[in-house]
C-alpha cells in the first residue's frame, strides 16, 4: 500500500527557509510521504539534498504582481493534478491554490502563518495590495480548520480578528551537536578580538544591519560578521567600503545551516536589532535568537515582545533600545568588558537549550500529521 502523501507548499527559497524544513523532516518522520514544493529563481543555488522529495517552479517572473500571480497558477495545476492526502500551505502567498484544491479533493488542508503577513513592512505602504492581501485572507481565514503560526502574540492577533484559536509552533532551533567544531582560522575569522555576530536570511530594512555597523568604529578591538543575506545587504556593503570599515564588517553570504552555526559559536555576542517599524517585526521571534541560545551565543536585542520575554526569562543577554551609533557600543563594550556577566549568560543559554529546542517543540504537530502504524 502506498504511503500517504502530503504536499508542503512555500514560496521561499527552499535552501534556506528552516522552519519549513523542519516540518517537513517531522512529516516524513510520522510515515508520510512528502513533496516539498516551492520556486528557483536565477539566483538560486543548486538544492541541497533532502531526505523527503522536492519541485521547484522556474519563473518567468521573479518580483511583483506577476511573480505571486504566476507562481499561484503553477501551484493549484500542480496540485490539481498530483496525487495528496494533506495539503500544507505556508503563509497567506500560497493559501489560496491550497485551499482550493483541497476543497476539489475534499482533502485537508493545514495552514502555517510563519508571520503576521498583512503587516510586514512591503505592505505597510502600499495600500492597495495590502487591501488585496487582506481580502484574501479574510476570506479564508474564518474557514481554516487546522492553522498554526510562530508565536503567542500572533496567535492571538489572528484569534481577535478571526474567532480562530491557533496552535503555536514556534521557529525553535535543533539540538546543535556538531562532530566537529571548526576554528576561527577555519572560518576566516579574525583571531584575538571581540566578535559580534549578525545572521539571518532576511536581513532586510528595519532588521537592525545598519544600526549594528554604524556602531563598530566606536567598539574596541571587536569586529562584526554579517552571516546571510538580505534586500539591504548590497547598500550596507557600499557603505563598508565608502567608510573604509572593511576591517570591522565581515559578511559572509548565505551559508548552510550548519555552517551557520559554526560561525555563531564562535562569536561572543549575538546581534537581533529588528526595530518595531510594523506589527509584524513588533510581534516576531527570529529564528536566530534560538540558534543563539542553542551555540551559547549570549544575546544582544531590541525590545520587540516575544524577544524580550524570552530573552528575559532565561537571562541569556540584554535588551538595548538606543540605537545612536555610540550609545549603542557604549552598552556593548560594557558586557564585553564584563567577562563574569558574559560568562553568566552562556551558562543560561545551555539551560535554556535543554528546553528551548525543536525536537521538544515539534510534538505540538502530533495532532496535525497523527502518526502512521504501518
Amino acid at each position: 500500500m502506498k504511503k500517504q502523501t502530503v504536499i508542503v507548499s512555500v514560496i521561499n527559497d527552499l535552501n534556506t527557509d528552516q522552519r519549513v524544513h523542519k516540518v517537513c523532516s517531522f512529516i516524513q518522520n510520522q510515515g508520510y510521504d512528502v513533496l516539498l514544493v516551492g520556486r528557483a529563481l536565477k539566483s538560486s543555488q543548486a538544492m541541497e539534498f533532502r531526505t523527503y522529495r522536492t519541485k521547484r517552479f522556474r519563473m518567468f517572473f521573479e518580483k511583483g504582481v506577476l511573480f505571486y500571480a504566476w507562481f499561484n497558477f503553477r501551484l493549484f495545476w500542480f496540485l490539481l493534478f498530483h496525487r495528496s492526502s494533506i495539503l500544507v500551505a505556508n503563509d497567506l502567498d500560497t493559501l489560496l491554490p491550497n485551499y482550493l484544491v483541497s476543497k476539489l479533493k475534499g482533502i485537508n488542508l493545514v495552514y502555517d502563518s510563519h508571520e503576521y503577513f498583512t503587516e510586514v513592512p512591503e505592505l505597510i505602504n502600499r495600500p492597495k495590495v495590502k487591501a488585496i492581501w487582506e481580502r484574501i485572507e479574510r476570506f479564508f481565514f474564518p474557514k481554516l480548520k487546522f492553522v498554526s503560526t510562530v508565536n503567542h502574540s500572533i496567535a492571538e492577533k489572528y484569534r481577535q480578528k478571526y474567532g480562530v484559536d491557533l496552535k503555536v509552533v514556534r521557529n525553535v532551533s535543533p539540538r546543535w551537536n556538531p562532530p566537529k567544531i571548526q576554528s576561527k582560522k577555519e572560518l576566516g575569522i579574525p583571531e584575538g578580538k571581540h566578535i559580534l555576530i549578525m545572521q539571518g536570511a532576511g536581513l532586510n530594512v528595519d532588521r537592525g544591519v545598519e544600526e549594528a555597523i554604524r556602531m563598530m568604529p566606536f567598539l574596541e578591538n571587536t569586529v562584526l560578521l554579517i552571516v546571510g543575506d538580505g534586500d539591504i545587504i548590497p547598500e550596507m556593503k557600499k557603505l563598508v567600503e565608502r567608510e573604509k570599515w572593511t576591517d570591522l564588517v565581515l559578511f559572509f553570504g548565505k551559508r548552510s545551516y550548519l555552517e551557520l552555526l559554526q560561525f555563531t559559536q564562535q562569536a561572543d555576542l549575538g546581534l537581533s536589532f529588528d526595530q518595531p517599524t510594523n506589527p509584524n517585526y513588533l510581534f516576531s521571534l527570529p529564528n536566530k535568537i534560538f540558534d543563539y541560545i542553542q551555540t551559547s551565543t549570549p544575546i544582544i536585542c531590541s525590545d520587540l515582545v516575544e524577544v524580550s520575554k524570552l530573552v528575559k526569562s532565561y537571562e541569556v543577554g540584554k535588551i538595548v533600545s538606543d540605537f545612536n551609533p555610540k550609545e549603542l557600543a557604549k552598552q556593548i563594550q560594557t558586557v564585553l568588558n564584563n567577562p563574569e556577566l558574559m560568562e553568566s549568560w552562556k551558562n543560561n543559554c545551555k539551560i535554556a537549550a535543554s528546553k528551548e529546542n525543536w525536537e521538544v517543540e515539534v510534538q505540538q504537530l502530533n495532532e496535525f500529521y497523527p502518526k502512521i502504524h504501518e
